[in-house]
C-alpha cells in the first residue's frame, strides 16, 4: 500500500489482510486470523441454517467497503487495521437477512456498504471531540435507510420485514430452558453479532476471539451469558431468547467496556457488567419502539449503551 493509502494492484496480500481484519474488527479485533475464523463461522452458520446468501452478501459487502476505502484514499493505517470493512460486512449480512434475493438487493448491498466508509468518517469527525467513535452505527444508519426504502421500492422486496406485535400467551412458543438448550441460546447470542442463528458459529467466533485476545473471548461469552440471564429473569419473549436476539448487542458492549476502551480490572469489570445489563434493557425498549414499522434494531443498542458508558471518561472542555 502506498503512503497516500491508494490501492496497489500488485499487493493482493495486503488487500486480503485488510478484508480479514475488517471482519475481525466487528468485535474490535485487529487480526487476520480472527477475521478468517469469523468468516468460516458466518459461512458455516448461513449454509447450516439454509441462508447461504447471508454469508455471500457479507463477503461481497466486505470486499466493496474495503476497496472503497482505498479508492477514497482514506488514512492508510485504517485500511491496514481493517477499519473500512467491519460496517460493510454487517450491511451485507443484514440486507440479505431482511430483504429478498433480487438484483436490486445486490445493488443496494454494493451502494450501502460503500456508503458506510464515508458515513463512518463523517460520524467519527463529529464525535471525536468526545473521544468516542461511531462503532457500528454507520452500518445501522445506512441499513435502516435501505430497509425503510424496501417498503416502497419493489426491487427491494421486504417479505421478511413485516410489521409485528408483541407475542401473547396464546401465540408465543415456549422454548425449553434446560441446560443443553441454554448452552445453545448462549452461543447463539454470540453468533447473532453477524446475524447468524447457529450455535456452532458462536463457538467459532469465540475461538476466533481467543486467538487474538483471551479477554475479548471471555467478555463475549460473559456478555451473552448475562444477557441470557436477564432476558429470562425479566420474561423476554421466549423465541427471541432461543434465537440469541438479546445477546448480540450485549456481547459487543461487553467486549468494548471490558477490555477495549478500559483496561481489564475489577473496577472496569463492574462498569462492564453494568453496561452490558443496561444494553439488554435498551434492546428491549428499542424492540418495542421499532415494532410498528417492523424495523430491526440491529446493533443500535450496543452503540447507545457503549457511548453512555464511555462518555464519563472525558471531561467537558478537555
Amino acid at each position: 500500500m502506498e503512503a497516500n493509502g491508494s490501492l496497489r494492484l500488485g499487493c493482493p496480500v495486503t488487500y486480503l489482510h485488510s478484508c480479514l481484519r475488517g471482519a475481525g474488527q466487528v468485535m474490535f479485533q485487529n487480526s487476520s486470523w480472527t477475521g478468517l475464523l469469523f468468516l468460516i463461522g458466518i459461512f458455516y452458520g448461513a449454509y447450516a441454517e439454509g441462508q447461504p446468501l447471508v454469508a455471500w452478501g457479507g463477503a461481497v459487502a466486505l470486499l466493496v467497503s474495503t476497496i472503497t476505502g482505498y479508492v477514497l484514499e482514506q488514512p492508510s493505517d485504517e485500511g491496514e487495521e481493517g477499519l473500512w470493512g467491519f460496517n460493510g460486512i454487517l450491511v451485507g449480512c443484514g440486507i440479505m437477512t431482511f430483504v429478498g434475493n433480487t438484483v436490486g438487493a445486490w445493488i443496494a448491498i454494493v451502494l450501502c456498504s460503500a456508503l458506510t466508509v464515508w458515513v463512518r468518517r463523517g460520524f467519527n469527525n463529529i464525535m471525536s471531540p468526545w473521544g468516542v467513535s461511531s462503532f457500528t452505527f454507520p452500518f445501522v444508519f445506512c441499513t435502516w435507510i435501505f430497509l425503510l426504502c424496501a417498503r416502497t421500492m419493489s426491487a427491494l422486496p421486504s417479505e421478511y420485514m413485516s410489521a409485528v406485535s408483541l407475542p401473547t400467551a396464546e401465540t408465543a412458543i415456549v422454548h425449553p430452558l434446560d441446560l443443553p438448550h441454554l448452552l445453545v441460546y448462549w452461543l447463539k447470542g454470540v453468533s447473532q453479532v453477524f446475524l447468524i442463528n447457529n450455535w456452532v458459529s458462536g463457538v467459532l467466533f469465540l475461538i476466533g476471539l481467543a486467538l487474538c485476545s483471551r479477554w475479548a473471548a471471555f467478555w463475549a461469552a460473559a456478555g451473552s451469558g448475562m444477557a441470557l440471564f436477564i432476558a429470562i429473569a425479566y420474561g423476554a419473549p421466549s423465541s427471541d431468547i432461543a434465537n440469541g436476539l438479546y445477546g448480540f448487542s450485549p456481547v459487543l458492549t461487553a467486549i468494548a467496556l471490558g477490555c477495549t476502551f478500559y483496561k481489564p480490572s475489577w473496577r472496569s469489570a463492574l462498569w462492564c457488567v453494568l453496561g452490558t445489563v443496561t444494553t439488554v434493557f435498551i434492546q428491549g425498549a428499542m424492540d418495542v419502539l421499532f415494532m410498528p414499522v417492523g424495523l430491526p434494531t440491529l446493533t443500535a443498542p450496543f452503540c447507545i449503551a457503549t457511548w453512555l458508558f464511555i462518555f464519563p471518561k472525558f471531561k467537558i472542555g478537555r
